[in-house]
């Protein structure tokens, strides 16, 4: 038995999603049945690969709703029908700070999300440290995990590391840190969506939200 759990990277796999969908003529993409798709994988993590936990990485962008109106509301929405498939969300936040603009001499907010990366690295020491998989896998192309997985290789020799990296989010960099890698393709997210409705275990309906 290969106990294989897969930490998400939700932002890296949401703009991820979004570029399928426009690669796709506009098809929805974004109501990604996130445990069906992981699921599909197992094969290629190797035989005897059996579904463990799934970490969803993401955080709130509460600022975003002054000019996006329901942008906070969708993603909670979404939340709801993660954690109703078993998946478990690990928020990180925002943080404020002002850039200065060279050109227009002037200081403009900025917000940046936090915590993500480092979430994502310390989960992954931890689930190794705890003996909870024999393999884990990153759903992500960000390279701020490079350290983290040179780390974690290094400590447990025995487990496996894996990437999987979104739709157009590829890197060599951290390819070349493990011994497998896989890359999802933009049918892939196609055919793992949540129905419309997604009726939760406590009867209530979520429907897609429009433009998803």
């Amino acid at each position: 038995m290969n106990r294989t759990s897969f930490l998400v990277d939700g932002f890296n796999v949401y703009h991820s999603a979004k570029a399928a969908s426009t690669d796709l003529g506009g098809r929805s993409t974004k109501w990604l049945n996130l445990r069906s798709l992981l699921y599909s994988f197992l094969p290629v993590i190797g035989a005897g690969a059996t579904l463990g936990k799934i970490y969803y990485f993401s955080a709130l962008a509460s600022h975003l709703d002054a000019y996006r109106p329901g942008v906070t509301a969708r993603h909670r929405l979404y939340l709801e029908c993660l954690q109703a498939t078993d998946v478990i969300p690990v928020l990180g936040r925002f943080k404020y700070k002002t850039v200065h603009c060279r050109t227009c001499n002037r200081d403009n907010p900025h917000y940046e999300e936090k915590e993500t990366d480092v979430a994502m690295s310390v989960r992954l020491i931890e689930i190794l440290l705890k003996d909870e998989a024999d393999t884990v896998v990153l759903v992500t192309g960000d390279t701020d995990l490079a350290p983290a997985v040179r780390t974690a290789a290094g400590l447990f020799p025995s487990k496996q590391i894996c990437f999987a990296f979104p739709y157009k989010r590829k890197n060599k960099e951290l390819a070349q840190l493990v011994s497998k890698h896989f890359q999802i393709r933009k049918e892939r997210y196609l055919a793992h969506q949540f129905p419309d409705p997604v009726v939760l275990p406590n009867g209530k309906r979520v429907s897609k939200p429009t433009g998803w």
